[in-house]
């Protein structure tokens, strides 16, 4: 078969699976999610499983709800990845004609309240460049920052209080954009007197690193979306061992969630395609005060 045909049977597969699954997120009632957090529910259940174009989108719509209700369909498109007739297909698969219909339940959602990210757009002109990126940075931070306070899951932050102090040892497990996250809490840790090994993969050793790990040690692991990295494999070492693993991670499309015996989600918001670290780094920095509380050390 031809390169050509190949694509045509693909093309044609991919919108015969997504017909069947708008028809069996009907028969779970699961069409028209009238909310934002009707749709959020949807997606975290575990019953809807996406290909990858539409997993994308999933994860941008999870993540950034401000810029999907701000923003046009050429707009949000740029942003998640993706042409935007995947936006238009996903919408449908939710029971809405077309992606502007769709967009109304995240217009919903951020209407009167604190803008995320963009509300806060400085109408004076900047005295520079790098100024305008500074006052972007400063509003992303306080974006994610806020968004910890106004939605933060107190009984699983506190299971990973409990569980990571009461182990021998904890592997602390990041790579990519959530190493500097890992490297902090791991320094802190040490210096507070807590066992720990940062898992660096330094020489290509991560595997050998976590090597030793048993069920009486404890992974933190922080892991961000695209998930391309080492982490899920390591973490996935540690699990076949009994080790009890929690995770920070931003969104329920995280492959380290099944693998967790708790976890929080932490989403940084973003300027000019520079993320912030401020809310992963203030919630690190607090369950290590609560691992050292704990623990009496």
């Amino acid at each position: 078969m031809s390169g050509a045909g190949k694509s045509s049977g693909r093309s044609i597969t991919d919108e015969a699976a997504t017909r069947k699954r708008g028809r069996s997120l009907a028969a779970l009632g699961y069409i028209q999610p009238r909310t934002y957090e009707e749709l959020r529910a949807v997606l975290s259940s575990g019953t809807v499983h996406f290909p990858k174009r539409l997993r994308q989108v999933a994860i941008f719509l999870w993540q950034h709800p401000s810029d999907v209700a701000l923003g046009t369909i050429a707009q949000v498109a740029a942003q998640a990845g993706v042409q935007p007739s995947t936006l238009v297909r996903f919408a449908q698969i939710f029971g809405y004609a077309g992606f502007s219909d769709f967009q109304g339940l995240f217009k919903d959602h951020v209407k009167g309240s604190w803008p995320d990210g963009r509300g806060e757009q400085r109408t004076e002109a900047e005295p520079n460049a790098n100024l305008h990126f500074l006052h972007g940075m400063v509003g992303a931070s306080q974006a994610s920052l806020g968004r910890i306070e106004s939605g933060f899951d107190v009984e699983s932050f506190d299971k990973m209080v409990t569980l990571l102090a009461a182990a021998d040892l904890i592997y602390v497990i990041g790579s990519k954009r959530a190493f500097p996250v890992t490297t902090y809490l791991s320094l802190t840790l040490s210096q507070q007197g807590v066992r720990n090994v940062l898992v660096d993969n330094v020489g290509s050793t991560a595997l050998d690193q976590v090597g030793c790990i048993g069920k009486r040690d404890a992974v933190l692991a922080v892991s961000f979306s695209p998930y391309n990295s080492i982490t899920p494999d390591l973490v996935a070492v540690a699990h076949e061992r009994s080790a009890r693993i929690v995770t920070i991670t931003d969104s329920t499309f995280s492959p380290l969630i099944r693998l967790s015996d708790t976890w929080l989600e932490v989403v940084e918001s973003d300027f000019a395609g520079f993320r912030s670290l401020a809310a992963s780094l203030a919630v690190g920095m607090a369950l290590v005060h609560g691992v050292v509380a704990r623990r009496g050390t």
